[in-house]
């Protein structure tokens, strides 16, 4: 156990590290690393969604994942399995994936965000320990998606081949994706510095187990610190840079790639908690159980590429609050997002409920 703790608390460290350095490399601020932007920013890449100015192949993402596959067949721990209720993992990652970007962040960004003194992140922390919460009172009454089974190796490799298709279009073929040229998409940073940033963190990251989501579950079900000290090594971590850096600026003012609408920022954050926790796993905990040869966790990641696209295709993510000429303009979550959070919960419901044990029913 005290070896864990080592692990956890020092992935905490270097993912901070990683994502004050990837900010420094020219990533968005108090975005260094974010699993949900930078999904959507691969689905812009690819073509699924046409909002301009979130475009771009994010390196980060294949790292994360190949540098997990790495470290699971180096310790022997690569498990192909898969088959554990698949369809309803897709759907589960098209919610999060909705939820998330209404919030304008996973929750990894969640705490770079605070770890920059944005106060506005506050809701959603809220909202992702409410929806923790909600998921934990359906794991008591028995919830479970079932059993995965041992598949054939290749099924736990087709995901780290999709990445590494993924990074050979950006290095080979830019002229088949998108990029953009003004927004977040257009803050990055030199792609061979992404990669390596992400495969550190994939490899430590499937050492330690670092999840947000089953942190507080462990918190509220067992009363067990353990995966949270990662996360909250993280928060310490960016904040000390950030006031080192001086880019640390403790507000409710403008905070970069942030808005003010706290009731669907709890709400949003909410439904990502509520689905990461029937999911087994927050949005990095799924890429990484993805390298790591799980089937259902690569399924949940291509229902979460398909989230953002519908997000940004329909209009249901948030939009960031602006300060032009001395102008402020409200972001926040339109009609269209609010009507695709509250039919998120609807569904989360149903399948809560669904898949319950009979025995245990409500």
């Amino acid at each position: 156990m005290g070896k864990s703790k080592y692990w956890m608390i020092g992935t905490g460290v270097a993912v901070g590290l990683t994502a004050l350095a990837l900010t420094a490399a020219g990533n968005p601020a108090n975005m260094g690393l974010c699993i949900a932007c930078f999904l959507r920013d691969i689905a812009g890449g690819l073509g699924l969604h046409s909002a301009a100015n979130v475009q771009y192949l994010r390196p980060e993402i294949v790292g994360l994942v190949l540098g997990a596959m790495i470290a699971a067949l180096a310790g022997r721990e690569f498990r192909a399995k898969a088959g554990s209720s698949p369809a309803q993992r897709f759907i589960l990652g098209m919610i999060v994936m909705i939820g998330a970007l209404a919030f304008l962040g996973c929750p990894l960004r969640m705490i770079l965000r605070l770890g920059g003194g944005d106060l506005t992140a506050i809701a959603g922390l809220a909202g992702f320990a409410g929806g923790i919460g909600v998921g934990v009172l359906f794991l008591k009454k028995g919830f479970s998606l079932g059993r995965a089974y041992k598949v054939k190796k290749a099924d736990g490799f087709v995901l780290p081949g999709v990445m590494l298709a993924v990074l050979a279009l950006l290095i080979a073929a830019p002229a088949f994706i998108r990029f953009s040229q003004a927004g977040p998409g257009a803050s990055r940073a030199f792609w061979l510095i992404s990669l390596a940033g992400g495969l550190v963190i994939g490899a430590l990251a499937q050492k330690s187990r670092l999840c947000m989501a089953g942190g507080l579950r462990d918190l509220f079900l067992f009363r067990d610190f353990h995966l949270l000290t990662g996360y909250i090594a993280i928060f310490v971590t960016v904040l000390i840079g950030n006031l080192i850096l001086g880019n640390f600026d403790l507000t409710l003012t403008v905070q970069p790639i942030a808005h003010h609408d706290y009731l669907w920022s709890f709400l949003g954050m909410g439904l990502a908690g509520w689905g990461s926790v029937l999911l087994g796993g927050c949005p990095l905990r799924q890429l990484i159980l993805a390298g790591s040869g799980s089937g259902d966790s690569a399924v949940t990641v291509f229902g979460m590429l398909l989230g953002a696209a519908l997000a940004h295709n329909f209009g249901m993510a948030g939009s960031a609050d602006a300060m032009a000429d001395g102008v402020f303009t409200a972001g926040g979550v339109a009609l269209p997002g609010r009507i695709g959070i509250g039919i998120g919960l609807v569904i989360l419901l149903v399948i809560s409920i669904a898949n319950l044990h009979k025995e245990e029913k409500i």
